[in-house]
């Protein structure tokens, strides 16, 4: 990674287009920045009676400025997986079409392991293969017996595990499902057949972990890289447990770590905040900041584990009335929310069913009614199959929605064919309602997942393409400058930092980005704008 030290005095761009994204959308043409903050932005003559003979003076030459994107919902450093496992995505992400494609490149992998350490795969979509299945684990078994498998499904809310995996899991055929998870058994001989869902999903990860903590310096420095060449300046750390952050502070926090980051504490660690038991205060700087409590309430519609009020489009495994269920019970969640929201801190709750985003909603009055507090940003984590009535309820109590716009290119088709239905995918994430109604919103890639790459962010919540070209609910795309705004000011907004980030704005932090052009001058440019530079603290930490 390329890093220029600004000089001693300041750094002066000039004759660029410089998008603030502050309150008033400002144009701008050069900046200043002394140390590490925008010492002032305007017109060029003004900006440039600044500069002395140890000023260094950029000409843009036109060229796009915007504030350095903010990662309002993802899962740093894991884009670092591509560091340690094999990428098992299907396209548009990956160029992998059918299971002779998955057995092969799992093949090639056990075969650089050493025994008896795991294989692990990622980003595996079963409804993105000719063969529309999932792997099994007499299918694992064929690639490898002497190595525990371990494979992520795209949504990170299935897994898939061989033999050896099941076992050093502690999973067996007598093992019960898990609360808010389930072990996928075989029908005829009972056994677990590979296939795990949500927290039983998690029981494989928590073996594998041990793997992932020899390899974390690794997996953080692919991920920074990653983040930097897309333009991300803030990331996010979307659910962090005590075990995850004692093995990544040492980096966060070193020096050389050149970005800056929120943290989403879980369950067990916020609580440990409240009480005491962590000091926060120890662990916050200018470069991270410790934020929201981080709640699961269900799981992935592409996976049908959503929760849902009616049933899939298709039906699931042929239950005309399956519609999911939740990780979190109502009652749970409830008791959760109250904890958190009376002891004063903001809480984020994933929910991609509306039948979840009702215990949402239903969580947060009941901790108001008891305990009152003003401005509280609590967010709802993709909130995708939001209801207008819902909406009205989010502004009632202040929730802000960070939707997964980018479902719309990665999955619409199938959400219109298989999940949903089109009535209901023709509004997932809705944007331009929520907007309307006057709630602040932000969008997000929830990598990894999904790819980091903002403008590509930017593109899908304006024009909601599908990866076939179909435009799935027109009605709810917005415009490029609202899209901008929902990955810059408005996402520093919703994790309280609006003061110091998100804005090219005087006394905020340098954090900027250089666009080969400006994606507000059409509503395709997003998609065909490339990043420049990308510069944290008014140093340069990507240049293409």
């Amino acid at each position: 990674m390329k890093e220029e030290q600004p000089s001693a005095d300041r750094l002066i761009f000039i004759n660029g287009n410089l998008l603030t994204m502050d309150s008033a959308n400002s144009v701008a043409e050069a900046i200043a920045i002394k140390d590490d903050k925008i010492e002032a932005i305007g017109k060029n003559g003004d900006i440039q009676q600044l500069a002395t003979e140890f000023s260094r003076v950029i000409d843009l030459e036109g060229k796009t400025m915007l504030p350095g994107f903010i990662e309002a919902h993802g899962h740093f450093p894991f884009s670092g997986f591509n560091a340690v496992g094999v990428n098992l995505n299907s396209p548009p992400i990956g160029t992998l079409t059918c299971l002779d494609d998955i057995i092969t490149a799992l093949k090639q992998q056990a075969e650089k392991t050493e025994k008896g350490k795991w294989v692990f795969g990622f980003g595996f979509d079963d409804t993105s293969i000719t063969e529309k299945q999932h792997l099994t684990r007499t299918l694992l078994d064929e690639i490898s017996t002497d190595h525990p498998i371990c494979i992520t499904h795209i949504s990170m809310h299935l897994a898939y595990a061989n033999s050896l995996g099941l076992s050093l899991s502690g999973i067996t055929e007598d093992t019960p499902d898990p609360v808010g998870g389930v072990i996928c058994k075989d029908p005829e001989s009972g056994k677990p057949n590979g296939v795990l869902e949500e927290t039983a999903a998690m029981q494989l990860f928590y073996a594998v972990f041990g793997s992932f903590l020899e390899k974390i310096e690794d997996i953080v420095n692919w991920s920074v890289q990653d983040y930097a060449s897309h333009g991300v300046t803030t990331v996010q750390c979307g659910v962090v447990s005590e075990m995850l952050m004692a093995v990544m502070q040492p980096q966060l926090t070193s020096e050389s770590f050149p970005l800056r980051a929120i943290i989403w504490p879980d369950a067990e660690f916020s609580e440990k905040i409240i009480d005491g038991g962590f000091d926060v205060a120890a662990l916050n700087s200018n470069r991270i900041q410790v934020g929201a409590a981080k709640l699961i309430g269900d799981g992935s519609i592409q996976a049908y584990t959503a929760h849902l009020t009616k049933p899939y489009h298709i039906p699931f495994k042929g239950n005309t009335a399956y519609r999911g269920y939740p990780v979190t019970d109502r009652e749970t969640m409830t008791q959760w929310v109250k904890k958190f929201h009376r002891a004063g801190m903001q809480i984020a709750i994933h929910g991609n069913g509306d039948a979840t985003i009702d215990d949402i909603i239903y969580a947060v009055d009941q901790a108001q009614m008891e305990f009152p507090r003003e401005d509280t940003r609590h967010i709802a984590i993709h909130a995708q199959t939001t209801r207008e009535d819902q909406l009205d309820e989010m502004k009632r109590l202040g929730i802000t929605p960070s939707f997964f716009s980018a479902h719309a290119y990665y999955w619409g088709d199938r959400h219109c064919n298989i999940f949903l239905g089109k009535e209901r995918a023709f509004r997932l994430n809705p944007a331009k309602s929520a907007l309307d109604k006057g709630i602040p919103i932000t969008i997000h890639l929830d990598t990894p997942v999904t790819p980091i790459n903002p403008l590509l962010l930017v593109w899908s919540a304006v024009n909601r393409l599908s990866a076939g070209g179909n435009i799935i609910g027109e009605k709810e795309c917005i415009t490029p400058t609202q899209a901008l705004r929902a990955v810059t000011i408005d996402a520093a907004w919703q994790v309280f930092q609006e003061h110091n980030r998100g804005s090219l704005e005087k006394g905020k932090y340098a954090d900027m980005v250089i666009l080969s052009e400006d994606p507000q001058k059409s509503r395709s440019a997003a998609k065909e704008t490339e990043i420049l530079e990308t510069i944290v603290g008014g140093k340069t930490v990507y240049k293409k």
